[in-house]
């Protein structure tokens, strides 16, 4: 799965997990039944067996009895033109993806693991070599009509043919779809591909009505809410503005053990706002409900205000166990002025994040060094292993030989009182003349008698705080670097193109990573435009990486084999690395509950999990303040 977002100082993540849609160690007893070589189970696991067992009522972390009704309302940055989130044209609505429904369906607290939803059981072999799925008979789209293998059929073909361009890399090892009889829909791989992670990345397709688009053409965007079988349906859309889904009252699968406790809400809203200072004063005013915040400066210094004084907006920090993620400013090392590394560690050299932790963020964020940050399990450190150097001896042609020589990069610690650290830029100045670009009688860089010019796309006003320091340092170093601060429509186009020198993006890492990885490291992405491989790496060693990744056989393998490409990326310098917080800062308007025990500290900031409490509600109106 790939989501992303952008945000202010912390970035709201693009997600990688196993599959597109859904995130799925399976712990206690028996939970697959064998006959012979093929495994019959209600749901798949990419490592040992399945924590719930057949016949479960609930997930452990939600509350089964939480009651449904009221409005969860967020906001979102930037603006959007379409419903339709699987195409590369147009920019689709936050939540759009809430219409469908998959095969399977994924938990909180089992990273490696999904159950059915569309699928009530699935049948494959030990091998992994394909996979059969047995469809519930009483699963419906909107309309009523049912839901069949013809139509999983279709929607695999449709991706493949008319869908994000990525999104062929990800089905490429999926080598056929047929429809067995109505319920029965099998998908067959190519034994040569990631066999692990193939069983749910056929079970987290996105499965969409065949008849309906019968008169409609998938590959055009559109706002005419689009014919799903999940349980939201378009409410109201403002485009650009404003965009709600409602609850189906007929929803076909309200009861089915992986929905229950979840998904609570009556109403789903969202509404968009071009900068982040404008984002909070709406919050402020009331135009939404709950906010997660991103910003440091307004997190330490906007909350006082009368609302959150009298109860009436609570604010919490919540521990946030997922992998951090990866914010940076991304090269685009499609443009041959960065193809040499020496060049990209002297840029990373100029940007202080300790000046800008101390003078900007009031000291609430910590250094990204990796690529799995706050993740202690997968982020590599010191100097590579046995097991690591097993793995990294037959690419060491196509990888830095400071993998070998040295531990796991870490950006050095800079100055908190001087914003030209004067070390980190004399070391910068070195890197680049050891490059080949020298300093011009004008005082800017120049190799080959080009000089040195670098844009940073931006499409956030209170990002300018952080980026206009950073270029300050640049220029220091003889570097003609600019800020160019564009609309979110402007920069979600050329992001998709490639069309930029670095921009900021987050990704947010499985805590099962595998064959998803190739949609951001990988070389056959790089030039797929749409693409998540920002950075646009073609590297054969990370490549061969990837694959022993996705294809561990057990976590301990898959472990080794992330330490090992976490320190080749961080070698290669394809980013500058910013910051991280390893918590959720939010803000709600005091009418939500959540479990009260406490669920798997990847979900705490999960709102699929809350409910409205009519109490709180009433309370608030009695006071006059709903």
């Amino acid at each position: 799965m790939i989501r992303t977002a952008r945000a202010a100082n912390t970035r709201p993540a693009r997600f990688l997990g196993s599959s597109i849609l859904a995130l799925g160690l399976a712990l206690s007893g028996p939970a697959l039944a064998q006959q012979d070589d093929i495994i019959t189970a209600h749901g798949v696991s990419s490592f040992g067996e399945l924590k719930y067992p057949e016949g479960f009522d609930h997930f452990d972390y939600v509350n089964p009895d939480a009651p449904e009704g009221g409005e969860m309302s967020i906001w979102a940055f930037g603006t959007f033109d379409s419903l339709t989130p699987f195409i590369l044209k147009g920019n689709a609505a936050a939540m759009s993806s809430v219409f469908y429904d998959s095969l399977l369906t994924g938990t909180l607290d089992e990273p490696d693991s999904m159950y059915g939803l569309l699928a009530s059981s699935v049948e494959y072999p030990e091998s992994r070599e394909w996979i059969v799925f047995h469809m519930r008979p009483e699963a419906k789209f909107r309309d009523g009509s049912p839901v069949t293998a013809d139509d999983v059929v279709f929607s695999f073909n449709t991706l493949v043919e008319k869908g994000l361009p990525a999104l062929r890399v990800q089905f490429k090892d999926i080598t056929n779809a047929e429809a067995l009889d109505d319920r029965t829909v099998k998908f067959t791989f190519n034994p040569d591909g990631p066999l692990r992670e193939l069983l749910m990345t056929a079970g987290s397709l996105p499965v969409f009505s065949k008849a309906y688009y019968d008169t409609r053409d998938f590959a055009e965007s559109s706002l005419e809410p689009p014919m799903g079988s999940g349980q939201y349906d378009l409410l109201s859309v403002d485009p650009g503005r404003s965009v709600a889904y409602k609850r189906r009252d007929d929803y076909w699968g309200k009861d089915l053990p992986v929905n229950v406790g979840q998904n609570n809400f009556d109403v789903l809203r969202v509404e968009y706002f071009a900068d982040y200072t404008t984002a909070f004063e709406a919050f402020k005013g009331g135009a939404y409900t709950y906010r997660e915040e991103y910003q440091s400066k307004i997190w330490a210094t906007g909350y006082d205000f009368p609302a959150t004084q009298d109860g009436t907006i609570k604010v919490e920090t919540l521990p946030d166990g997922r992998p951090a993620g990866t914010q940076g400013f991304f090269f685009n090392l499609r443009r041959d002025k960065f193809a040499d590394p020496r060049l990209r560690e002297a840029i990373g050299l100029a940007f202080n994040f300790e000046w800008s932790n101390e003078s900007l963020f009031y000291g609430l964020y910590d250094r990204t060094d990796s690529f799995w940050e706050n993740s202690p399990t997968l982020q590599a450190s010191g100097m590579p292993s046995d097991a690591e150097l097993a793995l990294l001896e037959p690419i060491r042609e196509h990888i830095p030989e400071t993998v070998f020589t040295e531990d796991a990069y870490v950006p050095p610690v800079s100055s908190p009182d001087d914003l030209a650290d004067r070390g980190s830029l004399r070391r910068a100045g070195r890197l680049l003349n050891e490059a080949g670009w020298t300093v011009g009688d004008d005082g800017y860089r120049y190799k080959d008698g080009q000089r040195l010019t670098i844009e940073m796309l931006n499409d956030s006003p209170s990002f300018d705080r952080i980026i206009n320091p950073y270029i300050d340092n640049l220029r220091r170093l003889g570097v003609e670097a600019t800020a160019n601060r564009v609309d979110a429509a402007e920069a979600q186009e050329r992001q998709k193109n490639f069309d930029y020198d670095i921009v900021t993006l987050r990704f947010a890492m499985s805590q099962t990573p595998g064959d998803e990885l190739r949609s951001v490291f990988g070389s056959d992405t790089a030039d797929v435009p749409g693409s998540a491989n920002i950075s646009g790496l073609k590297n054969d060693g990370v490549d061969q990486l990837i694959r022993i990744v996705a294809d561990a056989q057990s976590r301990d393998e898959m472990t080794v084999a992330v330490h090992a490409l976490d320190r080749v990326l961080r070698a290669l310098h394809i980013w500058v690395p910013q910051f991280y917080k390893g918590v959720h800062n939010i803000a709600y308007l005091d009418v939500y509950d959540r479990p009260s025990d406490t669920p798997p500290a990847q979900g705490l900031g999960n709102m699929s999990i809350w409910w409205w409490d009519d109490a709180k509600a009433d309370a608030l109106r009695a006071a006059g303040k709903l």
